[in-house]
């Protein structure tokens, strides 16, 4: 019967993010209610039927009164059901406060946002076509995509964007008429834009054949004006990467679940669509979605052999090939605007126009060639294919399961975007220029400037220096400084990539001739290179004697001014560098390397081709001994007795000591006012605080703590449970390319503000994964294929959020760098230094530079190596809170169960809430031993310790009074109880009057 129910209900629910698993599990849990409903409902059908038999009067009573009586069952079930096993889905929704922003603070949002745009885009070409100067300036507008612009991404980064300002609203905005009768050939051509989501995608690319570009069009489009914009559109989001071919998708043949030899009934993998917009394939073969479709090469040959001025503008979160702009001279700019939220398109016509003038750069390198990256192919599906039987077995175990063990290689090593180009074009592997079209941190500007050196000084553990940059051209504008390094390496010995962004800075708005000087102290460790065995036994950073050159650089790969310190002999870190609480050194390494080679530097990349190959044949069959490590984590098979300590005595539970959470407010963590508070707790509150984690976190009356809602994504306040939502921030790629941690904090203050109107003050942002492919579907929700740029931008970003009481989750932590086989048991291999130098970076500046009361973190749906990043405590004790200083909470990724994400393993080893109901098997604390319950209860303080010192207990005492929920349920069942005695009390007295006749 549940099954039925699940099968009817599920395609209601599935666009709400309700997965099959997930409502078979809430009907189970239900199912007692339902049955009495279902009963209650064959009752009174059997009444209104036998009532056929009794007397005319009698009749309309007795079937009144099994109506009556059905109506009263259903209410208690009702309300047996919302205050029982539907409890904490209900009340975070009924209990959330009412979001009414003021106006000042959507306004105040929007001109963060917008500020953002104009200092995010990126303006990578230009031959002096732009800025667009002079009264009355008429355009045309091409491409589809100018109607229906890519705003941000789907998922939780998603954000309403429904009254954002568009592309074309933005050139008029800024004095520019655009060609209506041109627009509405996109708009008669197709309104929507086609839906790519979390459960499916269609890729397809609208766009009008050539054929709709008549004679009769060009003519009047050239009689329009003589200058042309170009919009080119990518769209990407959660839950799937980017088609890496679009031939196989086309003719349906690029599906993930066909690579797959066993999957359970209730999980759909891959189901991607494209639908041609002509009678031919849109694509090749051979070709991917991040190149244009032939319907978009016929629309710019079309263009660009009509006009002699175009400009291109590129919509796109994920870094597209662009080789072609170069084909055309007709092409005279080139503009990178990714997702802009609300306002950020603002700033696109007044860069055109000359308004603003350009300052962003960009976060990723943009290659020429995608399928020549060293990610191409260890990327995607890699599923074992040796293990069906253990497959089989873990849907028996959990419905929830996805049906894939897959694992996938970071061959690359350190080398990822630009470290690799620059490296590989030193060491003379590649001509740089066939490779690279934009480095990373490229762009242009109106006006030109000098950047110079000065006061340069080696202060022991720091190096000091000051950049003098100078506005040598004749408009106003600002200037981005981006300070690298060079380590000495020695051939075959510690890995390092010859380019490492180190600092950055920009200037404030420089009229012409003017100067400003930017200082810069950077610690030496953060020149130390992490060696995993090599040098230093058991790993460690280490900071190799020789020359280090610190460089201004345009960009990643143009040098404008240099300066050396010298390093006499090896600086060891393995015994600690002075930012680490403890000396961080191989955490990782023994399950987390993988057996496959990895790129290396050595001999000018020597072993480039076979380390970058696919995965060879034999590494798809699970070895015994992986296999055996890996079954320890998953449902079914874990152990939870196996952890446990017998020298571990139980704590105190149900104490009454007379506390409340507002009392510690503001207290130490290791206050040991915190040891009394905990004792107050029992098993059950322990239970509900770590398991109802999704979008909120619970109330527990035994220590005052409140009910408290969580907000979804880097994008904005959204929370489709309580059904808040704000203004739509930009993608976090096109704050990235802003280069500016002042704008982004101010932004981070805007955004806070909004969540503080809203007494919402959990976010799940930022996100700050790394870049590690151009197909990444979630590229968009993360900054930069650089974890230095991400780092300090996040940082900045959430220290201006704490200001307004925000405990930010950054996320999501960590190797979480594809959404292909996300939620299955994905086994993420990479080296140690690879973990620490590329894939840690961003999370660890974040946390060494927060300034605020508390802090969260939200774990990853991967494993790292055999070890789910969930319940892995060298990731989350280790590195996050005993070497890096972490206090706060660390909450998983969406807990759908799928086979590993386990309640008692989680609080066992470092991550404390569970981001879901409590509704799975896996949620289940079976054992109830004193080693689970001390883990249980670090993780409720941990809970504790970051909503008491949130905005949530900032004014006093939030508890007390009767919750909304509460309320409404309670003016809902006087509503109905007076309902029905009121129509039992007519039914008897008109029964009665019946009667008496």
């Amino acid at each position: 019967m549940m099954n039925l129910l699940a099968n009817l209900l599920s395609p209601i629910f599935a666009p709400m993010g309700v997965s099959y698993a997930d409502l078979q599990s809430y009907l189970d849990m239900c199912s007692a209610y339902v049955y009495v409903i279902l009963a209650a409902l064959a009752l009174m059908v059997v009444a209104l039927v036998a009532a056929g038999k009794a007397k005319k009067g009698l009749r309309g009573l007795i079937r009144w009164n099994a109506v009556i009586a059905m109506v009263a069952v259903v209410a208690v079930c009702v309300n047996l059901i919302c205050f029982g096993p539907m409890y904490t889905n209900v009340s975070g929704a009924l209990n959330a406060a009412k979001v009414n922003l003021s106006a000042e603070t959507v306004a105040a949002s929007k001109e963060a946002i917008q500020k953002v745009g104009e200092e995010g885009l990126v303006l990578v070409k230009n031959n002096g076509l732009l800025p667009l100067t002079g009264e009355g300036k008429s355009l045309n507008v091409f491409g589809w995509g100018s109607t229906n612009p890519i705003f941000g991404g789907t998922g939780s980064g998603s954000s309403d964007a429904s009254t954002a300002v568009g592309i074309l609203q933005s050139l008029k905005d800024a004095g520019f008429t655009t060609n209506e009768e041109l627009t509405k050939l996109y708009t008669d051509y197709r309104a929507d834009r086609p839906v790519i989501d979390m459960h499916s995608q269609d890729w397809t690319l609208p766009e009008p054949t050539a054929d709709a570009y008549t004679d009769a069009v060009m003519s009047q489009a050239k009689g329009f004006s003589d200058t042309a914009v170009i919009v080119i559109s990518r769209s990407g989001g959660e839950n799937a990467d980017l088609p890496m071919d679009m031939y196989a998708l086309i003719h349906g043949t690029y599906n993930i679940e066909s690579q797959v030899s066993y999957a359970p009934d209730n999980y759909d993998y891959f189901k991607g669509t494209y639908t041609n917009n002509g009678s031919y394939d849109d694509f090749e073969q051979g070709e991917h979605y991040l190149e244009l479709s032939v319907t978009e090469e016929n629309m710019v040959e079309k263009v660009c052999s009509e006009f002699s001025n175009v400009v291109v503008v590129i919509n796109a979160n994920n870094a597209m090939e662009l080789g072609w702009v170069d084909q055309y001279p007709s092409i005279g700019a080139v503009i990178l605007a990714p997702g802009a939220g609300n306002t950020g398109f603002a700033g696109l016509g007044k860069i055109i126009s000359g308004e603003v003038n350009p300052s962003g750069r960009t976060a990723d390198t943009y290659v020429k060639d995608l399928t020549a990256t060293p990610t191409w192919n260890n990327f995607g599906n890699f599923d074992f294919n040796n293990v069906d039987d253990l497959r089989r077995q873990m849907v028996e175990n959990d419905g929830a399961y996805q049906g894939v063990v897959s694992f996938v290689n970071y061959v690359e090593g350190i080398y990822v975007g630009y470290k690799f180009y620059e490296t590989a074009a030193q060491e003379g592997l590649i001509n740089y220029n066939d490779y690279v079209q934009y480095p990373f941190g490229h762009g242009l500007s109106y006006t030109t400037f000098t950047q110079e050196i000065t006061n340069f000084s080696d202060g022991g553990d720091t190096v000091s220096l000051d950049v003098l940059v100078t506005n040598t051209g004749s408009a106003a504008g600002k200037e981005v400084v981006e300070v690298y390094f060079e380590p000495p390496y020695t051939n075959g010995s510690i890995e390092k990539a010859s380019v490492n962004l180190v600092q950055f800075a920009k200037t404030q708005l420089l009229e012409p001739n003017a100067s400003e000087t930017i200082h810069f102290d950077i610690a030496k460790e953060d020149f130390a290179a992490y060696d995993d065995g090599l040098k230093i036994s058991g790993g460690g950073y280490i900071l190799e004697a020789g020359d280090y050159t610190l460089t201004l650089r345009s960009n990643s790969h143009t040098v404008l001014d240099a300066a050396t310190f010298t390093v006499d002999a090896d600086v060891d870190y393995s015994s600690g560098r002075p930012s680490d609480l403890t000396p961080a050194v191989n955490q990782f390494q023994d399950y987390s390397r993988g057996d496959f080679v990895q790129l290396s530097r050595a001999n000018g990349f020597a072993n480039y081709a076979q380390a970058t190959a696919a995965p060879a044949a034999s590494a798809f069959a699970m070895s015994a001994e992986t296999r055996a490590a890996v079954e320890k984590n998953l449902f079914g098979y874990y152990d939870p007795t196996a952890l446990d300590d017998p020298n571990d005595q139980m704590p105190t539970l149900g104490a009454n000591n007379g506390l409340k959470l507002i009392d510690l407010v503001g207290k130490d963590y290791n206050d040991p006012q915190w040891e009394q508070l905990l004792d107050q707790l029992s098993f059950e509150d322990m239970v509900t605080m770590i398991n109802i984690g999704g979008w909120q976190t619970a109330a527990v009356d035994s220590v005052g703590k409140i009910a408290t809602s969580d907000c979804d994504g880097p994008a904005g306040l959204s929370n489709f449970i309580t059904g808040a939502y704000g203004t739509a921030y930009p993608s976090e790629v096109l704050m990235a390319q802003t280069w500016n941690k002042e704008l982004i904090y101010d932004m981070g203050v805007a955004m806070g503000q909004e969540y503080a109107e809203a007494s919402n003050y959990g976010w799940y942002g930022p996100a700050m994964n790394t870049h590690r492919s151009a197909f990444a579907g979630r590229n968009f929700e993360y900054f930069s294929e650089d974890g230095v740029l991400a780092g300090y931008l996040a940082a900045a970003e959430i220290n201006g959020a704490a200001t307004k009481g925000i405990y930010p989750y950054i996320k999501h932590f960590a190797l979480n760098d594809q959404e292909t086989n996300r939620c299955a048991v994905l086994l993420t291999y990479a080296s140690e230094q690879t973990i620490r130098e590329i894939y840690l970076k961003p999370f660890e500046r974040c946390v060494k530079d927060y300034t605020g009361n508390c802090i969260a973190a939200m774990s990853s749906f991967n494993f790292i190596g055999t070890q789910p990043s969930c319940s892995n405590p060298d990731l989350l004790n280790t590195v996050l809170r005993d070497e890096w200083g972490f206090v706060g909470m660390v909450e998983s990724d969406y807990n759908g169960s799928y086979g590993y994400m386990i309640s008692d393993h989680c609080v066992r080893t470092g991550n404390d809430l569970m981001l879901a109901f409590g509704q799975a098997e896996s949620n289940k604390f079976t054992d109830q031993s004193a080693t689970a319950t001390l883990a249980m209860r670090q993780s409720c303080k941990n809970i504790l310790y970051t909503i008491g010192n949130s905005g949530y207990y900032a004014n006093g005492d939030p508890t007390g009074g009767m919750d909304n929920m509460t309320k409404t349920f309670l003016m809902a069942d006087i509503g109905i109880a007076v309902v029905l005695a009121a129509a039992e009390a007519l039914l008897l007295l008109n029964y009665r009057k019946r009667k008496v006749q």
